[in-house]
């Protein structure tokens, strides 16, 4: 059995996507833009812009997001806003998504095509935030989809009861299978996001009994993701933050989305992952997607020989059985198919035995999920 651990399906950029408006979502929408590694371009002659100058202050600022005609082109499928009367956009979301939007059909098809058999839908409030949206779509294709429950983490603070009492629903009612919880990947916070304030959340989080799926961040910093000791530094300490998580909650099933970021340890064409990024794996209960191409498809080209070493190292310091394949579906077909997100493991992968592709590309993700 095949089980992308990591795709999404959402409804149209400009609609309200489960925020309070069309307009607010729009606006995380912007602010999404603005960070992405993705090349901005000048739609008249396609040379390069910056996007930069969508959240002058930084990339999730929405209270001080540049005033630029921010908007969604339905029949093109991209973001367009216009700087000097010129119109310029990027493809952060890949090219051929009307509306961009990606139904559930849409990823069915996709799926059904590149042989996969199950996905689990993931969480972003630049895709939208609405439960119940992905509740309908787990209805719509039983045994195929399963999803994510979204977390409001910049509300957490101030908005306790209110959030956990929405993240309770999404389990207990809408029936969603697992926690996302983005680390500080939507708000500059100084406290570390395992206690204080967050304890409250976090004693409801971990009472629903449904795995929590982490995407640590490089920390209130903000800093990208490009290499730097700065990004380096700032995601292990979310590392450290997570386990001490993790010692509080030790019989949490938890994993760490899209793998490590890799364009933060790249040294030339190797991936050099220090000693230190291993430790929090000590926690049996923890897992990891191996999902490479939507992180760095950009650097190097299917079939990604350049990352069959960390996959190798992957699997002699985790160990298969907590490895699960996961794409960022529909974002990974900027760099490639979705056949050849499989096919450079499934392939490629030649120091892989029949038991270790069967675990990461379906059995450890049917294993954390309870199917």
């Amino acid at each position: 059995m095949i089980i992308d651990s990591h795709a999404y399906c959402f409804g149209p950029a400009d609609g309200p996507g489960g925020h309070a408006s069309a307009e607010e979502h729009l606006r995380w929408v912007q602010a999404g833009q603005a960070g992405h590694y993705q090349p901005a371009f000048r739609i008249r002659d396609r040379e390069p812009g910056t996007s930069e100058i969508l959240a002058p202050h930084g990339k999730w600022d929405l209270s001080s997001l540049a005033e630029v005609d921010f908007r969604i082109d339905g029949d093109a499928g991209r973001v367009v806003w216009t700087v000097d009367g010129d119109d310029y956009t990027k493809h952060y979301y890949p090219p051929g998504l009307r509306n961009c939007e990606f139904t559930p059909d849409h990823l069915i098809s996709e799926m059904d095509y590149a042989g996969i058999d199950a996905a689990l839908l993931h969480t972003n409030p630049m895709l939208g935030r609405d439960s119940a949206y992905q509740a309908e779509c787990v209805r719509r294709f039983p045994g195929r989809l399963y999803s994510m429950a979204p977390v409001d983490e910049w509300r957490i603070r101030d908005d306790t009861d209110a959030v956990i009492h929405e993240l309770t629903t999404a389990v207990t009612e809408h029936g969603l299978h697992a926690i996302k919880f983005n680390a500080n990947g939507y708000m500059v916070d100084p406290e570390p996001w395992n206690d204080g304030a967050y304890r409250p959340f976090w004693e409801a989080a971990t009472s629903l009994d449904v795995p929590i799926f982490f995407s640590l961040s490089t920390g209130p910093s903000g800093a990208n993701w490009e290499a730097s000791s700065e990004a380096r530094d700032g995601y292990l300490n979310e590392q450290r933050i997570l386990m001490r998580w993790m010692d509080r909650y030790p019989d949490n099933v938890c994993s760490i989305t899209h793998g490590f970021p890799y364009r933060s340890f790249l040294d030339g064409d190797r991936i050099a992952l220090p000693e230190a990024i291993w430790e929090p794996f000590r926690n049996p209960n923890l897992s990891i997607e191996v999902c490479f191409p939507v992180r760095i498809g950009d650097m190097f080209d299917f079939p990604y020989r350049e990352v069959l070493p960390a996959i190798e190292e992957m699997v002699d310091r985790i160990g298969a059985d907590r490895l699960m394949y996961g794409t960022d579906m529909p974002f990974q077909n900027r760099h490639c198919t979705y056949r050849q997100s499989r096919d450079h493991i499934e392939n490629y992968c030649t120091f892989l035995s029949e038991d270790d592709l069967a675990l990461i590309m379906g059995g450890t993700a049917a294993r954390v999920l309870g199917l």
